[in-house]
């Protein structure tokens, strides 16, 4: 008698948006003995992990790298830039956007939260006619989500950053990016962002262990008036030691030998074939999302999350005890609905060390795993998606550049 408990054979399919599959270069990299964190050989480390990560963020300016989640990184956006009860704009994209709102309430800060549908993006319109009625500019910053986990939305971060110009606001633009750093195309100096959060176990294909800022020059001098309280999260502090490849305070040595690797192998691939990548993988798993005749959370197409697709079952259909099925049966894991989404959906992460046959072992999970759960679903999800791959096939040694 087969008993499902039992140890499965194979790999285990992780397939939630994050944390991500880490790939064998990065993991062998962190495998590295530990190292002096003052010595002269972990100098040249931080040097051209500092060097490499702004490529990956597309600045120039200083990019601060913390031993903490994301969570951390959206701490120090808020403190090292406001000062207590500094009205902040934010919008509701999702989960993600709702607890950085929380956060900025504990801070004591006064968050304005845009109300979302959780089916589309930040509405830049809106953001920008909250800003034209501000006209003390009692509004400090600008906090928005890039790529929402929670419902695979995208939002347009070019369009924010113009809003506020054509408002004449001086606001800062914050902008969280932990889904979509290294998987979407993100560009920090271009699109005038001030602070951008990130994280490390997504797009940047490593363990959780270590987030991000990259700050503009107009951040960097608001901390001079900035008033809420930070010693660990202070900017100036690592900033002035990451100047000689140093930090402030021991570092996270091993998971920066696994960023470095990690930035090697997006710099090798040229991020525009990542990108591309990334979107490639998303329109087939959409494909089968249609043919099995499922709902894409998303509503604009335009909006599509190239990191991650969010389905949506039918009235009546529990998305945990399917993923609970697929977990059993399969030893596949996808990501759950979380808060106002939990039971409805399921999300597919396609992102990070991700290839066409990882995409296809999942769908076919999934496929097998509706039939299994009882979910009403039309056959052929995996065909269409092997016809929408077939399609956009790149010949060996081809790219995007």
């Amino acid at each position: 008698m087969v008993r499902l408990n039992s140890h499965p054979s194979g790999r285990h399919f992780l397939q939630i948006p994050g944390p991500t599959n880490v790939p064998d270069r990065v993991l062998r990299a962190i495998d590295h003995p530990t190292i002096d964190h003052r010595g002269p050989e972990f100098q040249q480390l931080g040097k051209k992990v500092l060097a490499d990560v702004r490529k990956i963020f597309q600045t120039v300016q200083p990019v601060v790298i913390y031993p903490a989640s994301g969570t951390g990184a959206w701490e120090a956006a808020l403190v090292n830039t406001l000062s207590p009860g500094d009205r902040v704009l934010m919008f509701e994209t999702g989960h993600f956007a709702s607890l950085w709102k929380k956060m900025a309430e504990k801070l004591g800060l006064q968050p304005e939260f845009l109300v979302g549908d959780w089916r589309h993006g930040v509405d830049a319109a809106a953001i920008g006619a909250h800003l034209v009625a501000d006209s003390a500019h009692a509004i400090k910053a600008v906090c928005v989500v890039h790529n929402e986990t929670s419902t695979g939305v995208t939002s347009d971060i070019a369009a924010v950053r113009r809003a506020i110009d054509a408002a004449g606001h001086p606001a800062l633009l914050l902008v969280d990016t932990i889904s979509s750093l290294g998987s979407i195309d993100y560009r920090h100096d271009e699109w005038g962002v001030d602070v951008t959060v990130s994280g490390s176990q997504k797009g940047l294909m490593l363990p959780p262990g270590l987030s991000f800022n990259a700050v503009s020059p107009k951040a960097i001098a608001a901390m001079s008036s900035a008033r809420l309280p930070r010693a660990f999260w202070g900017w100036d502090e690592i900033i002035e030691a990451n100047k000689n490849g140093y930090w402030s305070y021991t570092p996270a040595t091993n998971l920066l030998y696994g960023l470095s690797e990690a930035c090697d192998m997006l710099l090798e691939e040229g991020l525009a074939n990542v990108f591309a990548r990334h979107q490639r993988h998303a329109e087939a798993a959409r494909s089968a999302v249609r043919a099995w005749g499922l709902e894409i959370l998303c509503q604009n197409p335009a909006e599509y999350s190239p990191a991650l697709t969010a389905v949506l079952l039918p009235e009546g259909h529990n998305a945990d005890a399917l993923r609970k099925v697929v977990l059993q049966h399969f030893n596949m894991s996808l990501g759950q609905g979380l808060s106002k989404l939990s039971g409805k959906v399921f999300r597919i992460g396609h992102l990070g060390d991700f290839n066409d046959l990882t995409l296809m072992g999942t769908l076919a999970g999934v496929e097998m795993g509706l039939a299994l759960a009882g979910i009403p679903y039309r056959p052929g999800g995996v065909q269409a998606a092997l016809d929408s791959l077939r399609a956009t096939a790149v010949p060996h040694g081809l790219n995007a550049a």
